[in-house]
């Protein structure tokens, strides 16, 4: 009995030898006949391109997938066109890429990719290191105009989940380039809304319309552009809102499929004027914005509404001229802004 327990387990070790054996052998012949399977193909900087979320996510991602649904289709799967209820987190018909354009991989557009890689984070808004899920539901409670998503919702999961996928493996040289919006050029005079009204008409209404409310063919569709104030837009407490913030956007990505990043249309002056233009007229309005900006100081120069830490009206902080505002905060407060 001792001797066949023996056998069996010197048989066992026979055969794993032999198992190892033909790993190697085969590992071996790959690599005499494809050597570059076996180095990394990690792609330069100057060669990286962002992921293409239509053809680039792997089938078993499904939560990915679903974070991309509902980043493009956002009124039909957690807006007023969801079928669920529950789930109508968005309060407007707009989709998270009308701001953060192609599904959030534009430059320029506070694109999504390399944005999990810099939360936490400080936010003034709030006066405290912030999560990303935080900073969506900023999103959801001022673009969407709608409520917070709880965390551990399936949506939420989704969409840090697809925001995570595109900050996968972004090269550090190329992240700045994906944060944010362009610069602009502060003027030194206040905004001008016929200027503003001149330049929509030229560039903006064949896709918002001369009434601004976009296009939407299928009222159980999102809109194919974006209205740009009225009931069904982003409310006042929204970053668009504030227009050097608009006007860093616009300039980058206005006209749709025209201008770029590095080769904009519009001049830094067109862009103010336009942007003040457009938040001239009314839209929602966001309960409690008082709360805003628990420290004052950090208050964007920008921000339609108060309170305020200077003695500055409120036309002013809307319209500008901005300069003297931020002249004072550097002067007084030792803070220096740039929007």
């Amino acid at each position: 009995m001792r001797i066949d327990k023996e056998l069996g387990a010197l048989t066992g070790i026979v055969k794993a030898i032999f198992a190892l054996t033909v790993l190697i052998f085969v590992a071996l012949v790959i690599l005499w006949t494809n050597p570059q399977s076996f180095i990394s193909k990690k792609v330069s900087p100057e060669d990286w391109t962002p992921k293409n979320p239509e053809t680039d996510i792997p089938a078993d991602e499904k939560l990915v997938k679903y974070g991309y649904q509902l980043v493009v289709e956002s009124s039909k799967y957690m807006g007023p066109l969801a079928k669920n209820p529950k789930v109508r987190y968005a309060g407007n018909n707009l989709s998270c890429q009308n701001c953060h354009l192609k599904a959030g991989t534009v430059r320029g557009s506070a694109s999504f990719v390399g944005v999990s890689n810099r939360f936490p984070q400080f936010r003034g808004r709030e006066n405290k290191m912030g999560t990303l899920a935080e900073r969506i539901n900023g999103c959801m409670e001022r673009s969407m105009n709608g409520k917070a998503m709880p965390e551990e919702s399936t949506q939420m999961k989704a969409i840090i989940a697809y925001m995570d996928w595109l900050s996968e493996d972004v090269p550090a040289e190329r992240e700045a380039e994906y944060k944010g919006f362009v610069n602009v050029e502060i003027p030194d005079f206040k905004a001008d809304l016929v200027k503003g009204k001149t330049v929509f008409i030229e560039q903006c209404i064949r896709c918002h319309q001369e009434d601004g409310q976009g296009m939407r063919p299928d009222p159980n569709e999102k809109h194919v552009y974006p209205p740009l104030w009225g009931e069904d837009t982003y409310n006042h407490g929204a970053g668009m809102h504030r227009i050097l913030t608009a006007a860093q956007f616009i300039k980058a990505n206005m006209p749709f499929e025209e201008a770029t990043w590095d080769n904009p249309k519009l001049t830094d002056e067109e862009a103010y004027h336009v942007a003040a233009y457009i938040n001239s007229f009314q839209r929602p309005q966001k309960s409690d914005p008082e709360a805003d900006f628990p420290n004052k100081k950090l208050k964007p120069v920008s921000t339609p509404y108060g309170p305020w830490v200077d003695d500055f009206s409120a036309e002013q902080h809307k319209y500008g001229p901005f300069p003297p505002i931020i002249e004072w905060y550097e002067k007084e407060l030792g803070i220096k802004k740039t929007k």
